[in-house]
């Protein structure tokens, strides 16, 4: 038994030490040398403190992740009382738009309600509700304010936004930092943005993805996730948060200017999005 405890408690010690020897920040810079593109990185873990950052103040295209702010931007009208939750709506084909999703093959006038709306727009990243989310939080101009007022000074909706035309010939649909999208979701999980339950509502649909098969599929399948992917041709990205059994993490990873804008599961930006998200589990987690 003694002789367990010993090996047991060395092998404890020589994890710990392992862990601390290795310097994150040079694992990352090691990781995307290399790279056909411009790469920005930010890391936190909630209760360490410890950070890593690779041009974590650069301006990327969001993609798809702007549906994050889109969906504060419905949480707070909701809080307001100006939306509710379960609100019904009917689909019109006006308003069908292409890319991702399903609300697309919706037959005209096709009952709904805003809770499938939103859930679509998370989980299957849906291009038509997200712009019908977009116009019913007010548009990208009250969203924008609401970024403002949490302290964003990057995360912008550009599309459909007076304004904001030449920047959004620039960086498409909506613009962030790899720092300030992380905080957003961080102030989800703490219950800080909107309100406690605002917050733990967008925390659970943030935690329903259909993309698993990049960063997610390095994260061992029973640990809760919330996330978001956002990919379009020169431009794929991610943001995740884990709920790891030695303390909570968040990371983003941005990238722009790729060269390798094929859509096959090999893609350069998707493979460099699974090796960080498995360096940061081995490297919080000490696992495999």
């Amino acid at each position: 038994m003694y002789n367990v405890f010993c090996l047991a408690f060395s092998f404890l010690f020589f994890q710990y030490s392992f862990s601390q020897s290795v310097n994150l920040q040079q694992l990352l810079e090691e990781e995307v040398l290399g790279f056909r593109g411009d790469v920005g990185i930010y890391v936190l873990h909630l209760e360490t403190g410890e950070e890593a950052a690779i041009h974590a103040d650069t301006i990327f295209p969001t993609a798809s992740i702007v549906k994050v702010p889109i969906l504060v931007g419905v949480m707070d009208k909701i809080e307001k009382g100006e939306l509710k939750y379960h609100q019904k709506l009917v689909y019109r084909d006006s308003i069908k738009y292409g890319g991702s999703g399903l609300m697309q093959f919706f037959v005209d006038s096709t009952e709904t309600e805003l809770s499938v709306l939103m859930s679509l727009m998370i989980t299957y990243s849906d291009n038509t509700a997200s712009l019908w989310c977009q116009a019913l939080a007010g548009g990208g101009e009250r969203i924008n304010e609401i970024m403002q007022s949490l302290g964003l000074e990057h995360t912008r909706v550009n599309s459909r936004t007076s304004g904001r035309e030449d920047i959004w010939k620039k960086y498409g649909w909506g613009q962030t930092t790899p720092r300030e999208m992380a905080r957003l979701l961080v102030g989800i999980r703490k219950g800080e943005v909107i309100s406690p339950a605002a917050s733990g509502r967008m925390y659970r649909l943030m935690s329903n993805i259909f993309y698993d098969e990049y960063a997610l599929s390095a994260i061992p399948p029973h640990i809760q996730t919330a996330s978001k992917q956002g990919m379009v041709n020169a431009s794929r990205s991610e943001l995740v948060l884990v709920n790891a059994p030695n303390g909570d993490y968040v990371f983003y990873i941005a990238t722009k200017n790729n060269e390798d804008q094929r859509w096959e599961e090999d893609n350069e930006a998707y493979e460099l999005q699974r090796r960080i998200s498995g360096l940061l589990w081995r490297y919080f987690e000490g696992d495999g």
